[in-house]
């Protein structure tokens, strides 16, 4: 079954997560994912959730998609991240 990370992602400094995002999408694309949106315009239809920029990532497997998320591929790249945005981010499985 397809899992899927969805992010709310609040960059502080875009200019230094310029190689994040340049390699980031090889390491999703070793343990079998994709993106499905990358930051892309979107609307707010109900509620209050102001998001500032929505990724969907879909991988195979819920296994699949920790493996790539605790990975060494990926550790050096999420702390990145960390220190240069905010984000809330949730693992969940497809149907």
């Amino acid at each position: 079954m397809a899992a899927y990370v969805i992010v709310d992602l609040d960059v502080k400094d875009p200019g230094a997560l310029e190689s994040y995002r340049r390699e980031v999408p090889a390491t999703v694309a070793k343990y079998g994912g994709r993106f499905i949106v990358r930051g892309g315009a979107f609307e707010v239809l109900e509620g209050d959730w102001t998001p500032k920029r929505v990724v969907v990532l879909e991988f195979p497997t819920m296994d699949a998609l920790k493996r790539w998320y605790r990975s060494n591929d990926y550790k050096p790249l999420l702390t990145e991240r960390q220190r240069h945005s905010r984000a809330n981010l949730i693992a969940v499985d497809g149907v």
